[in-house]
């Protein structure tokens, strides 16, 4: 077996150097856990054309698999809600739907919890069990209770920690519900993205806990918040930055699929946009959008002669806003109940007018029965999501 020793003190120097590891007890954390443990049986590695190479532990030399253990990508564990390296064998397609995420983005956000000798944590979405691990590590096996809804992760990430020394509390369910067996916790974690923040997990965290997660439906355009509980039952944070996880599976949208063109049939309202739409292919707009029309989903297409087609569609509400190029411009046709791309539009032209502020301006208040949004450089720039 190959002592990766070395290539763990060799990762804590790089995180180190890119500012991302601080804290002296998550330095001796990374060097202690062994990243391959948390691996098996294997990984995809992207390939030409979409597919997949799948490489198992024990079938790969062992100083590739430490190597590929040891590099700063994410790295996809299982494709499609069910598929494992070991089950395949040469090129694949699928969706990845499990990972063990860049090292550098696990451990800042495991120091951005500002977690404390003694502390409690809840996380949401196991996964491999890697961050589990080294949280475990920081503060004890007892302080830590993590939760995936998928059965198999779940084992499989139970069995890797028991390997690595931590009998923790893994526990196999929907962690948006959290587990209250455990609660009151003093810092929650969420290691996939939300559509909101669900209020069971500010009910179940200490007045003046900490709670992080990514917030956001689509792939990208998403944020991590960073909220406190207060003493009332609210909790008021904002926008750190810039991150991007898998949606949690009850959460995520079925794509939009089927003849694009049935679907934008009968338009309501034809014009030209004021903005392109080809700004919802950037971060920040992106993530606006999702503020400004919440369950929005944006396409991309194109037609047989190459056409470019650009559309946004809310399936639950019944509404598009199909977009083409005219001249140096877009013309917006919009359907439905919902004129989605007036109320997006609004949204980015008024980002723009108030110099377009990165996303960690956007703060947030949330109680249970409405989540706030807001830019605090203009008053305009504030969206009220009242729960159904």
């Amino acid at each position: 077996m190959t002592d990766t020793a070395p290539r763990r003190r060799a990762l804590a120097d790089r995180l180190e150097k890119g500012g991302v590891l601080t804290a002296p007890k998550w330095r001796a954390a990374v060097e202690a856990v062994p990243r391959e443990l948390f691996l098996n049986p294997g990984v995809f590695l992207q390939a030409d054309g979409g597919r997949w190479l799948p490489v198992t532990a024990a079938g790969a030399d062992p100083d590739e698999w430490a190597e590929i253990a040891y590099s700063d990508n994410s790295l996809t564990t299982q494709l499609d809600g069910h598929l494992t390296a070991d089950q395949t064998s040469g090129l694949v397609t699928g969706v990845p739907t499990s990972s063990s995420t860049t090292p550098a983005t696990v451990v800042g956000m495991i120091e951005d919890l500002e977690v404390e000798d003694g502390h409690q944590v809840l996380e949401i979405g196991t996964g491999t069990g890697y961050s589990s691990a080294l949280m475990c590590h920081r503060l004890g096996e007892d302080n830590v209770t993590t939760v995936e809804v998928d059965p198999e992760v779940a084992a499989r990430a139970d069995a890797a920690l028991e390997t690595a020394g931590f009998s923790t509390w893994t526990v196999t369910g929907d962690g948006l519900l959290g587990h209250p067996r455990r609660a009151p916790y003093d810092r929650v974690i969420a290691t996939c993205a939300v559509r909101r923040i669900p209020h069971t997990w500010i009910r179940q965290t200490k007045p003046g806990g900490i709670i992080l997660s990514t917030v956001g439906s689509w792939g990208y355009g998403t944020g991590l918040a960073k909220v406190v509980v207060g003493e009332d039952g609210t909790a008021e944070g904002r926008i750190i930055g810039r991150s991007s996880f898998m949606q949690a599976r009850s959460q995520a949208a079925a794509p939009v699929a089927g003849d694009l063109s049935a679907r934008t049939a009968y338009a309501d309202s034809t014009r030209e946009t004021k903005v392109s739409p080809l700004l919802l292919e950037e971060w920040m707009p992106a993530f606006l959008a999702q503020l400004a029309a919440p369950g929005a989903q944006f396409v991309r297409a194109s037609t047989s002669d190459g056409t470019r087609l650009l559309y946004v569609f809310h399936p639950e509400r019944e509404s598009f806003a199909e977009f083409t190029v005219d001249g140096d411009g877009w013309t917006v046709r919009q359907g439905g109940p919902v004129a989605l791309w007036d109320d997006i539009e609004q949204a980015l032209v008024t980002w723009q007018n108030t110099g377009s502020p990165e996303i960690d301006t956007v703060r947030l208040h949330i109680t249970d029965r409405s989540h706030t949004y807001w830019i605090e450089s203009d008053p305009s720039l504030r969206w009220h999501h009242r729960l159904a």
